[in-house]
C-alpha cells in the first residue's frame, strides 16, 4: 500500500506506540486522522504531524463512551468520506492481582481495551465495506498469547481481541477488508506507568523490561511495514517473544517459566 494521500485513523494517538505510528504516517504524507481521551495532548502531536504532511486532523473521544465512538466516525466521515486504515491503538494496562482486583475495575478494562475497539470497528467497517474495502490493524500484546501475573483483565481483552479481528478478517475478506494483527512485547512506552492497581489509581512507574524494551518508533515503523505487506500478524520486540513459542510447543515449560517470573520486572 502506498500511504500518501491514504486516510489513516489512528487511536491513542497521543504518546507511546500511537504517537510514533503518527509522526510514521505523516512522513509518508497521509492524511491522518489522530484521536485520544487526551485531549490537550492532541494539538501537540497534530503540530508535530503538520511538519511533515498536509492533512491532520484530531477528533478526541473516549472508548468508554459509545455515544462518543459513534458521533466521532459521523466527523471523520463527513469530513473525509472515507477511512482507507483504521489503527485500533488506544488503551490501558493493569498492576493487580485477580484476588484484589474489584470486578469494576475488570469491566472498565475490558470497556476500554476491548468494547471499545469493537464499538469503533463495527461504525467504520459499512464505511470501508462501501468505498470498496480498506485496513483494519489492532494493537494486542503477547499477553493476549498467554496470561501473565497482575495482568487478568488486560490479558483477557487481549485475548478477546484475537477473536474479533481473525473473524472480521474471515468473514470480510471478500469486501477486500484486510486485517492485521499487532502483538507487541515489551517497547519503551508509559503504559505501565498509566497501568492501573487494584484501587483505580495509577501504578506510577515503569517496569524495569518494559524499560529495557524496544522503542517506540521501532515498534511503529514494523506496524507500518505489515499493513503494506499486508500481514495477517506481527509480533515486535525482543527476547520476550519467545515466551509465545515457548507456550505453543513447551507448555510445562512455559508454566515453570511465568510462574517465577516478577511481573513488574
Amino acid at each position: 500500500m502506498i500511504f500518501n494521500g491514504k486516510v489513516i485513523w489512528i487511536t491513542g494517538a497521543t504518546s507511546g506506540i500511537g504517537e510514533a505510528l503518527a509522526y510514521e504516517f505523516a512522513s509518508l504524507n497521509a492524511q491522518l486522522v489522530l484521536s485520544s481521551n487526551q485531549y490537550n495532548e492532541l494539538d501537540r502531536v497534530k503540530a508535530e504531524c503538520l511538519k511533515k504532511c498536509e492533512v491532520c486532523y484530531t477528533k478526541g473521544f473516549d472508548l468508554e463512551n459509545p455515544e462518543e465512538i459513534k458521533n466521532a466516525v459521523e466527523n471523520v466521515v463527513n469530513k473525509f468520506g472515507k477511512i482507507d486504515v483504521l489503527v485500533n491503538n488506544g488503551g490501558i494496562s493493569q498492576r493487580s492481582l485477580i484476588s484484589e482486583t474489584p470486578f469494576e475495575l475488570d469491566h472498565k478494562i475490558m470497556n476500554i481495551d476491548y468494547f471499545g475497539h469493537v464499538m469503533l470497528t463495527k461504525n467504520v467497517l459499512p464505511v470501508m465495506v462501501k468505498n470498496g474495502g480498506g485496513h483494519i490493524m489492532i494493537t494486542t500484546s503477547i499477553t493476549g498469547k498467554f496470561g501473565f501475573p497482575q495482568r487478568s483483565a488486560y490479558s483477557a481483552a487481549k485475548h478477546a481481541l484475537y477473536g474479533f479481528f481473525e473473524t472480521l478478517r474471515v468473514e470480510h475478506s471478500k469486501d477486500n477488508i484486510k486485517v492485521t494483527i499487532a502483538c507487541p512485547g515489551r517497547v519503551r512506552t508509559e503504559i505501565s506507568k498509566h497501568a492501573l492497581t487494584k484501587n483505580g489509581k495509577e501504578h506510577g512507574k515503569m517496569d524495569k523490561g518494559q524499560a529495557k524494551g524496544i522503542s517506540a518508533e521501532k515498534c511503529a515503523r514494523i506496524m507500518r511495514e505489515a499493513i503494506q505487506k499486508n500481514k495477517r500478524e506481527v509480533l515486535i520486540g525482543g527476547k520476550e517473544l519467545l515466551m509465545v513459542y515457548i507456550k505453543k510447543f513447551l507448555p510445562g515449560l512455559f508454566y515453570r517459566i511465568v510462574s517465577k517470573i516478577d511481573p513488574n520486572n
